[in-house]
C-alpha cells in the first residue's frame, strides 16, 4: 500500500498508508491529520484540502488539470508552484513516497 507523509506547519510528520484509489485528501481525514479541512468532502469546490507538495517527491505527480489548476488561485495561503488539491491526488504505487506539507490555514 502506498505510504504518504503528511507534515504539519511545526514540522511534525506522520505516515499512513493510503488505499491505492483513495484521494491523499480521503487519507487525512480518515487518520485526523490536521491541515486539510476539506469542506467540500473532495469535490474540488473550496480548496481546503491545499497542500504543498514536498519539491523531492514533485516528480511523482501529473500537472494539474484545468479546473483543479483554476481552483487553486483560490486558497487561504498563497498559491505556489507546488500547490495542489490534495483531493486530486489519487493514492497508487507510482505515488508511494509522496510527502505533503500542510499550509498554515485552509480558510
Amino acid at each position: 500500500m502506498p505510504k504518504i507523509t503528511y507534515v504539519a506547519v511545526d514540522g511534525n510528520q506522520t505516515a499512513i498508508d493510503v488505499p491505492v484509489g483513495t484521494s491523499v485528501m480521503r487519507g487525512a481525514v480518515f487518520n485526523d491529520i490536521d491541515g486539510i479541512v476539506a469542506q467540500c468532502g473532495g469535490n474540488m469546490q473550496c480548496a481546503t484540502c491545499h497542500v504543498y507538495v514536498d519539491e523531492t517527491t514533485l516528480d511523482k505527480l501529473e500537472p494539474p488539470k484545468e479546473r483543479e489548476d483554476e481552483m487553486l488561485d483560490f486558497t487561504a495561503c498563497p498559491r505556489k508552484p507546488n500547490s495542489r488539491l490534495s483531493c486530486q491526488l489519487k493514492s497508487s504505487e507510482a505515488l508511494d513516497g509522496l510527502i505533503v506539507h500542510t499550509p498554515e490555514r485552509q480558510n
